[in-house]
């Protein structure tokens, strides 16, 4: 019982920090940033969006290999319905008019400055929230498809195939809908689109072959604390 009790409550504690990651990616990924990396003669572009985007990934990467397809499912779905409710408080809030003492001489956020950064992301938002659904359920989906297909073993394999496979399709599918649903948000052009699907997709790459290392570290501790074969997982 203690067993189980402690197993729930990292569950739980897993599912807060998804959650708050997801929401924060959707909130501030309407910014974008540069970054010159001189020794490549390259210049990065790409969401802010992307600081916490990955330890999503890493996340549910961790609940299926631990607790399973269905807790995973569900893990994605309480962060899409989480998401959900904060923008519809979002928009409430924008909709709210602002009080007369609220302006920028009073230090204060007005209707125009809160509309300017919150306001505008109702398309865009929605957008995202769909592709991150469809490829975190395509994650999760091929990530137990090479585990029983390898019995268990060669976690490396499932984890950077199934991500980098999903990834592909979020970062198209993402860049997309904002370039034909809402291109005032900034990607004008389909050059901007090819760039950021460049840079945004080499950057997931790139993050997968690293979370490799604490996944594996995670899921060696969670399987020796457990007490879990190679493959097994915890039934809650």
């Amino acid at each position: 019982m203690k067993e189980r009790n402690q197993a729930l409550l990292l569950y739980i504690i897993l599912t807060g920090i998804f959650i708050s990651c997801l929401i924060s990616c959707n909130l501030i990924f309407l910014k974008f940033f540069s970054l010159e990396i001189k020794f490549l003669n390259i210049t990065f572009t790409q969401s802010v969006g992307l600081i916490a985007y990955p330890i999503t990934f890493l996340i549910t990467d961790i609940v299926s290999e631990i607790y399973g397809r269905k807790k995973a499912n569900f893990l994605v779905l309480s962060g899409i319905f989480s998401s959900i409710i904060v923008l519809g408080l979002i928009f409430l809030a924008d909709y709210l008019p602002a009080a007369s003492f609220s302006n920028p001489e009073n230090k204060k956020v007005n209707d125009e400055i809160f509309h300017l950064v919150f306001g505008q992301f109702g398309i865009a938002m929605a957008a995202s929230l769909f592709t991150y659904l469809v490829c975190q359920l395509v994650d999760i989906r091929i990530f137990h498809f090479w585990k029983k297909l390898t019995h268990g073993k060669h976690l490396w394999l499932r984890n950077n195939f199934s991500t980098i496979t999903s990834q592909l399709v979020d970062t198209f599918l993402i860049l997309f809908l904002l370039m034909t649903l809402s291109p005032e948000k900034g990607l004008e052009n389909w050059s901007d689109l090819k760039i950021l699907f460049i840079n945004g997709f080499l950057f997931k790459i790139l993050v997968a072959l690293i979370d490799t290392i604490p996944l594996y570290i995670c899921v060696k501790h969670l399987r020796n604390k457990f007490n879990l074969k190679m493959g097994e997982e915890i039934n809650l």
